[in-house]
């Protein structure tokens, strides 16, 4: 169709049925009808293209998965019921007993969690090393492994991995490269471009952008592990509901002009924060401060939504300056339009032991964003608020 992610993200993927809809259609069924019995059975058994069964065929969300698919660049995608369901899936279908995964120790905490307790318990172990030290990745390879994982920008301190040295990597170890793409998005940034073997989203987070429904996908080329993964779905059954799909379909429409606006607002609110005296250290890609800036600008279109800062005073500090909020939103999701702030160490990451989080960086000095859509000025005042009274 084109390569501008504007048109795909409005265009790509509609199925329009006999009544020639304009927007796309919203399939709330749990099955479908057949003519025959015949057609049935050819249906069920695969023999025949039809949709079967919601929980694993359903048009709105074939409409979804064709339009992420179409803004990664990737040839397969499946999407399922949340973020933590398309990493699982992944383990499942990638992993088996005796593994070895290597992971960035800068992940969501309960991605942590998946690998570090649940996979355990079935004889995988892993890993776990800084995301931008190559030299710790590479030590970290066995013969047994099999899968590296890795978040960029992380979440919530914006550390970058270098994809293409971290694909080459995983070539040369014969294990596959999987990408949370969750804080860019396929408009910053486009993972299967640079080498990965898959790419997972979380679509809860901006792909819809609204904070209205839960979401994720899995991406990547025609093959074995693609087909492995539609197969987990059909067997397993974290789906993804028709509802959400359509949902999320929308929020695709806007995703570029979001995420850009949201980004030309996370910087300018980053600035302002570094300047802030009672600030002690700012995390975010675009801004020169930070450690692999020249490395961020290669990898990606613009420096994403997020933003995490440090204050001096722990975690009494830092909960005063939540507190004193009044506009932006206490709530740990990010992606949204609206601004959320949240105290990473007591909330997205307070399940891990004190040594995970020291060895992520998450301190209990710090305080994460998402920047939404408001007015710079009006973050800036009601952040303000508590941090000039520190």
């Amino acid at each position: 169709m084109t390569d501008s992610l504007a048109t795909l993200g409005v265009r790509a993927g509609i199925a329009r049925s006999g009544f020639r809809e304009h927007a796309e259609a919203l399939y709330l069924t749990s099955s479908f009808v057949f003519a025959d019995a015949a057609s049935a059975a050819a249906g069920f058994s695969g023999a025949a293209d039809a949709y079967v069964y919601s929980r694993y065929t359903n048009p709105t969300v074939t409409m979804l998965q064709d339009r992420l698919a179409a803004l990664e660049g990737a040839e397969a995608c499946v999407a399922t019921a949340s973020g933590m369901a398309a990493i699982l899936a992944t383990a499942m279908v990638t992993l088996r007993a005796g593994d070895h995964v290597v992971c960035s120790n800068a992940v969501f905490g309960a991605t942590v969690q998946l690998f570090s307790g649940l996979l355990a318990r079935f004889g995988v172990e892993t890993t776990f090393v800084p995301p931008a030290r190559m030299e710790a990745w590479e030590a970290a390879l066995r013969p047994q492994t099999r899968l590296l994982f890795v978040e960029t920008p992380s979440n919530p301190l914006g550390e970058i991995c270098d994809l293409g040295a971290l694909a080459a990597l995983a070539r040369k170890a014969g294990a596959l490269l999987a990408v949370d793409n969750c804080v860019c998005t396929p408009a910053l940034q486009r993972p299967l471009a640079l080498g990965a073997d898959l790419v997972i989203h979380s679509a809860t987070k901006h792909l819809d952008g609204q904070g209205r429904v839960l979401g994720g996908a899995v991406l990547g080329r025609r093959g074995p592990v693609m087909e492995a993964l539609a197969g987990f779905l059909r067997t397993a059954g974290p789906a993804l509901s028709p509802f959400n799909a359509w949902v999320i379909l929308k929020g695709l429409e806007t995703l570029e002009l979001r995420m850009l606006a949201q980004s030309e607002r996370a910087l300018a609110l980053a600035q302002w924060l570094e300047r802030h005296p009672k600030v002690r250290r700012v995390h975010y890609p675009w801004l020169a401060s930070h450690p692999q800036a020249a490395l961020a600008r290669r990898q990606q279109r613009a420096g994403g939504a997020v933003v995490s800062f440090e204050v001096e005073g722990g975690r009494p500090a830092a909960w005063k300056v939540v507190d004193a909020t009044r506009l932006i939103s206490i709530t740990a999701n990010l992606g949204d339009v609206k601004t959320t702030i949240t105290h990473p160490a007591t909330t997205t990451h307070g399940r891990l032991s004190p040594e995970a989080r020291a060895a992520a960086g998450i301190g209990e000095e710090l305080l994460r964003l998402s920047v939404g859509l408001e007015s710079v000025e009006d973050l800036q005042q009601d952040l303000a608020r508590g941090l000039d009274a520190l």
